[in-house]
């Protein structure tokens, strides 16, 4: 089925995260919805590395899709860094009406495999980075006639991680600070929300971390679909939510999922401790 899009128009999303994955398949869905775009992330030059994209490349897709972006370059852990982004933002579009923190660090092991470096990056990327982020926005988005403030992470329901603990604990680090920002907008018209995907989604990390196979991804546009559904809401109204893609979905019509299926004839399992066990 077609989904309803939200009219976008004159808005802009500031999105953490955009030069690949998850991150730019948001970017690009909300451009195509007329939304302008703030392109964050660290890397602005891919010639020396193995990944590609970058802030820009990401801007100029936007673009081209008939919308005003720009590219900065952002470190989501350096609070100067995060607040003089927020400030160009916002004096190059005038308003930014919605935020979505995107931006995450992934380490998938057990506890006595993961060093006290790398814990402290996924903090300070993932937990750290939102405070931050949200944070430089607050006074902005409360004076906004309804705003949005999204993070990319989970539901706030598993009490134990074996396998994943530091990667899980700071993503849901996310979330509790978000969905903490929920009750101090509450009447300011700002809709803090998560949103998080039921099953594996096809990314640089899930390829590089060996979690699962392909027949049990999705591809990153079941989120972007899931963010525009989100965007249709009223944000005065809909905040304080941990959002699932295939409720968020189903809810708008969805009753199959089998598109967004990177193999297909597969049915992809919901993630599982099992899935993210793996070597290094």
């Amino acid at each position: 089925m077609t989904l309803e899009e939200p009219d976008l128009d004159g808005s802009t999303a500031f999105i953490t995260g955009t030069t690949r994955g998850i991150g730019k398949e948001i970017a690009l869905a909300l451009a195509d919805c007329g939304c302008n775009i703030v392109s964050t992330g660290k890397t602005v030059d891919d010639s020396d590395s193995d990944l590609e994209g970058t802030i820009h490349k990401t801007a100029e897709e936007c673009r081209e899709r008939g919308v005003d972006s720009i590219g900065i370059q952002l470190d989501v852990r350096d609070p100067d860094n995060v607040q003089s982004a927020a400030d160009e933002a916002i004096e190059e579009f005038g308003d930014v009406d919605i935020v979505i923190n995107n931006a995450s660090a992934i380490q998938i092991g057990y506890v006595k495999d993961i060093p006290a470096k790398r814990f402290d990056l996924m903090t300070e990327v993932n937990v750290r980075g939102t405070y931050l982020v949200s944070r430089a926005f607050l006074p902005h988005l409360a004076d906004q006639d309804g705003a949005w403030l999204l993070s990319n992470s989970p539901p706030i329901e598993v009490d134990r991680s074996p396998g994943k603990a530091a990667y899980a604990w700071s993503k849901m680090g996310m979330s509790f600070i978000t969905l903490s920002l929920a009750g101090e907008l509450d009447d300011d018209d700002v809709a803090c929300n998560t949103f998080w995907p039921k099953t594996a989604i096809k990314t640089r990390a899930t390829e590089y971390f060996g979690l699962g196979s392909e027949e049990d991804w999705r591809e990153p546009r079941i989120l972007s679909d899931t963010v525009l559904q989100i965007l249709r809401e009223d944000p005065a109204e809909f905040t304080g939510n941990a959002l699932l893609d295939e409720e968020v979905l189903g809810d708008a019509g969805v009753d199959d999922f089998s598109s967004y299926n990177c193999v297909e004839g597969t049915n992809p399992p919901p993630m599982s401790v099992e899935m993210f066990e793996t070597d290094f």
